[in-house]
């Protein structure tokens, strides 16, 4: 390793959020504290609040790096097709990088704190979701934004649910296998009703 007066801030921040990354995927991110990180890259805790404000502040790049690499995935995955197509293999896609980067994935959700999240994090989280809405667009065109925002809401909703259902606990042979099944009737199914009575009070037949 280079002496600390080699590094930039900039490069420190770098080494910070690489060590983090590593812990968390190593030990999950209940195990991630200022002090291993400082262990990890050499540099006292005060060095890492020289670039980041609070742990809150690390943790949510960190996410947020995760954020980019899944958004990454779903733009690969889904690039190809017609929009029905398309939105199963964004399904697929999220199922294999939650499977493959479970820990830094699960952390996306479960390291939540008090702290509001900022405006440039939001920001990562509807970039996601707006791959998905454009999908349902297609899909649907005479239906208004709004109804598509809430369309591909509720369905990527149920596909996270079978994520955390399928990858929490004792992971056992075939899970992901099974869970990709899931997956792919419940996209089906969705597109279908979805084509059929895109607004929901279509849907609800009168009392």
């Amino acid at each position: 390793m280079a002496r600390r007066s080699e590094h930039s801030q900039e490069q420190i921040r770098e080494m910070v959020l690489k060590a983090a990354e590593t812990i968390v995927i190593e030990d999950g991110f209940n195990a991630l504290t200022v002090r291993k990180i400082a262990l990890e890259i050499g540099y006292t805790v005060g060095s890492i609040y020289m670039v980041f404000a609070n742990m809150n502040d690390l943790a949510t790049h960190v996410k947020a790096r995760t954020l980019d690499e899944l958004a990454e995935h779903l733009q690969q995955g889904g690039a190809e097709g017609g929009a029905e197509r398309r939105l199963m293999a964004l399904a697929n896609t999220y199922l294999q990088f939650a499977a493959s980067h479970f820990n830094r994935w699960r952390m996306i959700f479960d390291a939540q704190s008090d702290a509001p999240l900022p405006d440039w994090y939001q920001a990562k989280v509807e970039q996601m979701f707006a791959i998905v809405e454009a999908l349902f667009g297609q899909l649907a065109p005479e239906i208004s934004a709004e109804q598509n925002r809430l369309a591909s809401r509720a369905l990527w909703s149920g596909v996270h649910g079978i994520c955390i259902l399928s990858l929490t606990g004792e992971h056992q042979p075939g899970e992901v296998e099974a869970a990709g099944k899931a997956v792919e009737l419940l996209v089906w199914t969705f597109i279908q009703g979805w084509k059929i009575a895109p607004n929901p009070a279509n849907a609800i037949p009168p009392e």
